[in-house]
């Protein structure tokens, strides 16, 4: 954790986020920082950003680079930010019942924030998205089965599935990915989190198939429990290779895909991103890891948020756009090929071994410092 605060303040510039201080009751006791483009649509986007646990609103956005895109595309952001006397690690209480449903505590919190932010700014409510990494990809879990009526489409980097931890014991056993699940309630609990009935959120879905911390079988769960809401068979209708990682797709009736599931090959617990050559964006750190495609751009370009309706579009150091938009590599395969991950369920060697196992959730859930 010191090494990571250290990493992160050495990588510290002047943020573009400022405060937004008034946005209800605010149950859940948050902190929210926005960005605010010079030049915005008329009808704004609006992009949600949770942050991973021990990082802050700026230290995400300077990592995974979304309020370089905003500047670019005029879209407005929104951070909903942890503070240490809810959480000493800076994790969103995603495990935590007072906090993970609709109208309660830190769920409620964040959609006051999103309320605010549609009434001062004019955001287009039929174009409100949400992002997070770890215990802020659990959170976007928790927010889409919430609140589906209030976003157009999530993004849940190696996240969690909603409704399977209420307390500590069950938010390790769900990272850690042990034992089975019924795809059908999984879908349920989704279903019973709102008086919703549809359309539901389009999701996509990233995890590094390494990832020791939380295992990529939560990934699994998580593209179970939204094949069944959006009640769509298992088998994808593209699948394909894009540079060097595996991408899946469930499609609606005209091709927009409904589902999308990366699995980034030999990448650990993190954000994967692209930090060179013309698609860069953003900047390595602490669990921002360069994995040569930038799960920040694709994600913005699946929500039609990028100018014109194009790949990207990347801002010269003097303002002007780069000439051209050539799309990433893209290599389509016939058939799934399997990729390496770490075991569900890591053997265990004696007391230490075991300690360690627990104490390292511990640190990872939040719940340890």
């Amino acid at each position: 954790m010191r090494a990571s605060h250290s990493l992160q303040a050495l990588s510290a510039g002047p943020s573009r986020l400022v405060d937004l201080d008034a946005f209800g009751t605010n149950p859940g006791a948050l902190n929210a920082k926005i960005y605010v483009p010079e030049k915005i649509a008329e009808k704004p986007a609006l992009v949600v950003i949770l942050h991973g646990c021990t990082q802050t609103a700026e230290g995400y956005d300077r990592g995974a680079g979304w309020s370089q895109l905003a500047n670019e595309h005029g879209f407005l952001l929104l951070f909903p930010e942890q503070r240490r006397a809810n959480n000493p690690n800076l994790c969103f209480n995603w495990f935590s019942p007072t906090d993970n449903g609709r109208d309660l505590g830190e769920a409620l919190s964040i959609r006051q924030m999103i309320m605010a932010m549609v009434n001062s700014h004019g955001v287009d409510p039929s174009r409100i998205f949400v992002t997070g990494l770890s215990a802020g990809g659990a959170m976007t879990s928790v927010m889409l089965a919430s609140y589906p009526e209030l976003f157009a489409g999530g993004a849940i980097i190696a996240g969690l599935p909603y409704g399977l931890a209420s307390n500590i014991s069950q938010a390790l056993e769900t990272m850690r990915g042990c034992g089975a699940f019924d795809a059908e309630d999984l879908g349920d609990r989704v279903r019973r989190a709102s008086a919703h009935s549809g359309p539901w959120p389009r999701i996509s879905i990233w995890h590094g198939s390494a990832d020791a911390t939380v295992s990529s079988s939560n990934a699994e769960a998580i593209l179970a429990q939204w094949l069944s809401v959006h009640g769509l068979e298992p088998a994808p209708d593209v699948s394909e290779q894009i540079a060097g990682h595996r991408r899946r797709s469930w499609n609606d009736a005209v091709g927009r895909p409904l589902i999308e599931d990366y699995r980034i090959a030999k990448m650990g617990h993190g954000t994967p991103l692209s930090t060179s050559g013309p698609d860069a964006c953003g900047m390595a750190m602490p669990h921002m890891l360069e994995a040569g495609i930038s799960s920040t751009r694709r994600i913005a370009s699946s929500w039609n948020l990028l100018i014109a309706g194009t790949e990207r579009t990347v801002a010269q150091s003097v303002g002007k756009a780069r000439e051209g938009t050539p799309s990433l590599p893209v290599s389509k395969v016939n058939r799934l090929e399997a990729l390496p991950s770490e075991p569900s369920c890591p053997t265990m060697s004696g007391k230490a071994g075991v300690e360690k196992v627990i104490h390292d959730a511990l640190r990872a859930a939040g719940l340890m410092r």
